[in-house]
């Protein structure tokens, strides 16, 4: 139908962009209330212990305190799991967190009460008197300690609280047949979100008695845990959400959404509750640290053989997403490589650190780091180039990985890779002390959520009678225009400017379900189910214009909301159309839903079937200086080459391979959420350090389009996969420059010295 397309692919404004470079734009904590409450939690000072005793009275005294909520109040304090579909009997259910600690605490920040108070300095102050007597615990904090039958037990008897395998072919023979054998060990970090706006939230009940919530989300379903958590019916709950400044999955676990429903059920009054930036570090889920085991095989002649891994996830004291995140690392876990061989076990396992939970990437960037250092360490043995290795074993499409998955989509990564190099030119000579090195890394990353989960996507549309069309969507924008994506599909299918249509999102109660904004899933469902709905709406208008027009209606388009024969080249205004539709009682408004496939759950622990769509290849490539004398890095040059299938609009595409390279830059070179023996260290941006505008080079956005995604008109995801290879492109390059393999990350100039001392 529209090859030549008119808004899809160009680079086109978004709605919000200059209000943002302004401003202007309204967050959620800008918003106030009449008579609004100030929320404050009240968190734990200690890793793990009893709460012997919990004194509220001094505080419940103070003037201006309107009221202090603790666990004894809360009508069900066990929250809703967010983990569904794991079928592993691991004791998974023994550790759902509570909505406030009742008689242990597990880590330093765990909320124990809630406060609601005239002013936000109250509420402060009242926390000052709370007094909590605990019984103090032994604590562990090391997963691989954890997992010792004599380690102290967070929760149950048991602390591992996911696995899953994979199995494919014959591990141990195929080693003995190898004539390299690479084996290393690799570890990675805590992670802090580090977005720029805080979680917040305003809440009030309306003159219905519907408690609703203004807050700033990645999940606007997550009314029903308010709900349940309250004990009031669904429909009483309403999450309306807000231009998000970032998320990166910080904010798709529940953060105030519950304290506020709390807050404002107990007192019947507005109340707005805002973390402080110490409070992101310590009173909410970071990255995963994995410690991963790898070991490779291959032949002579570069073929990989065999591959075996043992994957180490530290869940902090809590589930979470915990399992949903392994599962993912598991099946990415060998690369976007053919590996006729392979056995993968993996372990999620609960320790007294802060919990960890969804992160850009989600499990995908910790296994990528230690696959793509791998194929480095082999090429090394091999005398071979490391690219050349790695286009040996590519992946292509058609064929089934070891954890049972087929490649639908094409797989680009070979001529992403040539793009990347080329990008870079010629690599810049060494001066001493300064040595310059290049270094590639390749990642597959899924986009859309776990196939068995039946994931939907509901959208409405409707054209008014002057031909202006509104989109209702239940989709957040997280910044990386979720809502234009649709605005633009909307207006290239229906044929009117870009202008001409707006865009309703992010109301519980309002616009229909879309599902979370995760795992890079946003364009493909929603995108897909305003297609669907975008077309109907269109050939319900076709078909009465050809009636009309007495014209085939395969020879009418829409062209500037004008319906236009290709035939006869007859024209009319699709207005005029739209009344007659309105006066005859022909709807041009629908309700549509994407459904995602479905398979059957994972039957066990060992995973043998399609868990995801479809993935997005992707190659990054960088030169690197390292200053021999201090162990500094700094990348010089970045190329991010990504096949996303179709780019709706090129510069949202762009920004997003630039931002997720820029928060790779981080991963691998400087950000660590450092605890020790549960006690955070890093809670200010102070401490915990990210680039600034000195440490960003200069970033190449290299963009493929090879038609084959499963999103509308062929797009795949972009959002997740941009930050998947920076790391190990980074440490790569810190091996091409000084010969040191950096086996745990962040690479600080301090790790990079110390390796450089005992090369």
């Amino acid at each position: 139908m529209m090859e030549n397309y008119k808004v899809i692919g160009k680079r086109v404004e978004g709605a919000d962009e200059k209000e943002k470079a302004k401003g202007t734009v309204v967050y959620a904590d800008d918003f106030t209330l009449p008579g609004m409450l100030y929320g404050k939690v009240f968190r734990s000072t200690i890793p793990f212990g009893k709460i012997k005793k919990l004194d509220i009275s001094k505080a419940l005294a103070l003037e201006g305190v309107e009221t202090i909520i603790t666990a004894a109040d809360v009508p069900n304090n066990e929250s809703v799991s967010n983990v569904v579909g794991q079928t592993t009997e691991v004791g998974l259910l023994e550790a759902k967190h509570q909505v406030l600690a009742r008689n242990i605490v597990r880590y330093y920040g765990e909320p124990i009460a809630l406060i609601a108070a005239k002013t936000y300095e109250i509420a402060c102050d009242a926390a000052e008197l709370i007094k909590v007597e605990y019984e103090e615990m032994e604590g562990v904090f090391d997963p691989v300690e954890a997992m010792k039958p004599e380690a102290p037990k967070i929760h149950g008897d048991n602390n591992i609280i996911a696995r899953w395998k994979v199995r494919q072919g014959n591990v141990k023979d195929a080693f003995k047949n190898c004539d390299v054998v690479v084996e290393n060990r690799y570890k990675t970090q805590f992670q802090e979100h580090a977005h720029i706006e805080p979680e917040s939230g305003v809440a009030w009940i309306d003159e219905n008695g519907v408690i609703n919530l203004r807050v700033s989300t990645q999940v606007i379903e997550q009314y029903r845990d308010v709900a349940h958590v309250l004990g009031v019916p669904e429909s009483k709950v309403r999450i309306i959400g807000t231009i998000i400044g970032g998320g990166f999955g910080g904010k798709e676990d529940i953060t105030v959404e519950v304290f506020l429903g709390l807050l404002v059920w107990k007192t019947g009054k507005p109340v707005k509750l805002t973390y402080t930036r110490e409070e992101m570090g310590y009173g909410r889920h970071k990255r995963h640290p994995y410690v991963m085991r790898y070991k490779h095989g291959a032949t002579k002649d570069g073929k990989i053989v065999a591959m075996e891994a043992e994957i180490i996830s530290d869940s902090g004291a809590y589930v979470y997403l915990s399992p949903w995140v392994l599962l993912y690392s598991t099946v990415h876990a060998t690369g976007p490589y053919m590996i006729p061989n392979v056995k993968v076990d993996a372990y999620s396992v609960l320790t007294n650190n802060i919990y960890t939970s969804a992160f850009r990437s989600f499990g995908a960037i910790q296994v990528t780091y230690a696959v793509e250092s791998q194929m480095n360490e082999l090429a090394k043995a091999l005398n071979m180039n490391p690219l050349d290795l790695r286009k040996k074993n590519f992946l292509k499409r058609g064929d089934v990985t070891a954890s049972g998955q087929k490649i639908d989509s094409y797989v680009a990564l070979g001529e992403l890779a040539d793009k990347a190099l080329e990008a870079l030119g010629p690599k810049k000579s060494s001066i001493p002390p300064y040595r310059i090195g290049r270094g590639v890394a390749c990642s597959w990353q899924s986009y859309g959520r776990m196939t068995y989960l039946h994931d939907t996507a509901s959208v409405w549309v409707g054209l008014e009678l002057d031909g202006s069309v509104e989109v209702r969507s239940g989709i957040p924008d997280l910044g990386g225009g979720q809502r234009e994506s649709l605005r633009q599909i909307a207006a290239e299918i229906l044929g009117v400017p870009l202008d001409d249509v707006i865009v309703y999102s992010t109301d519980s109660k309002l616009t229909p379900l879309t599902g979370t904004v995760t795992a890079t899933r946003a364009l493909y469902m929603s995108g897909n189910a305003v297609k669907m709905a975008s077309n109907q709406i269109r050939n319900t208008l076709l078909e009465k214009a050809a009636e009309i027009m007495h014209e085939s209606k395969d020879s009418l388009d829409i062209i500037d909301k004008t319906i236009v024969s290709s035939m006869t080249k007859k024209k009319i205004p699709m207005r005029d159309i739209i009344k007659v539709c309105a006066s005859e009682g022909i709807p041009l408004q629908t309700l549509s839903t994407f459904k995602a496939p479905f398979t059957k759950p994972i039957d066990g622990e060992i995973i043998k079937d399609n868990v995801f769509v479809d993935f997005t290849f992707s190659v990054q490539a960088c030169d690197v200086s390292v200053d021999e004398e201090t162990g500094k890095v700094n990348v010089i040059r970045l190329a991010a080459a990504h096949d996303v299938g179709k780019s709706i609009n090129l510069n949202r595409v762009e920004g997003q391979i630039e931002g997720g390279a820029v928060q790779g830059i981080g991963y691998a070179l400087m950000e660590s959420y450092i605890e020790e023996k549960g006690i955070p260290k890093t809670n200010t941006l102070a401490e915990y350090l990210i680039p600034t505008s000195k440490d960003i080079p200069e970033i190449i956005p290299i963009v493929m389009e090879s038609g084959t995604g499963k999103g509308p008109f062929g797009a795949k995801g972009i959002g997740e996969p941009s930050i998947t290879a920076t790391a190990p492109a980074i440490t790569n390059a810190i091996y091409d420059a000084a010969g040191v393999r950096i086996k745990e990350l962040p690479a600080t100039p301090e790790r990079v010295y110390f390796a450089l001392k005992n090369r």
